[in-house]
This record gives C-alpha cells, sequence and structure tokens, in this order.
C-alpha cells in the first residue's frame, strides 16, 4: 500500500515550511497517523514530531449545458500536515 500520494506545493504550505516546518501531503485515505509518520521519516530520512491529518469529503458540482444539467462529484481526499524535528527539512524541488 502506497502511503504518500502526493505531497502539497502551495503558497501557504510553503510559507509554512519556511516558518513553521510543516510539510503537507495528500495520502491513502486508509492511512493512520503512525503509517504516515513512518513512510516520511523512511522515504525522506527526518524526524517527524507531529502529524495532523485531515478528511476532505468530495464536493457535488452541477453545471447547466444545452443538453441539461450535469452533475458529478469531485474526489475525497486525505491530507496530513506534518511538522519535523528543528534543524530536518525536506526539499521537494531537488529531483529536477
Amino acid at each position: 500500500m502506497n502511503i504518500l500520494l502526493k505531497p502539497i506545493i502551495t503558497e501557504k504550505m510553503t510559507m509554512q515550511g519556511e516558518k513553521l516546518n510543516r510539510f503537507g501531503f495528500i495520502v491513502d485515505k486508509n492511512a493512520n497517523k503512525i503509517q504516515i509518520k513512518k513512510a516520511i521519516e523512511s522515504l525522506y530520512n527526518v524526524t517527524v514530531e507531529d502529524v495532523n491529518t485531515m478528511r476532505y469529503a468530495g464536493k457535488t458540482k452541477s453545471r447547466f449545458t444545452k443538453a441539461g444539467v450535469v452533475k458529478g462529484q469531485a474526489v475525497a481526499y486525505k491530507k496530513a500536515i506534518v511538522t519535523l524535528h528543528e534543524g530536518d527539512t525536506i526539499d521537494f524541488y531537488s529531483n529536477i
């Protein structure tokens, strides 16, 4: 089971990474905090102090077209905000 799906690289998460040493990831819906912590520590060789998780429900969306109303739903996902030990950091741009 792949726990970490992708990092969150937004302006807000970049600011938190610089100031508060926090980094965000989209994770598997069934992963718990202990599994997330172990996956990040093994993949990036850092020490994780704290893991906060949030579950986002898929929003229902509709739009009006010539064919009528088209309804759908956005994907539901789980987000993890990880606080690292002082001095540790993750560089997402090193592989570019």
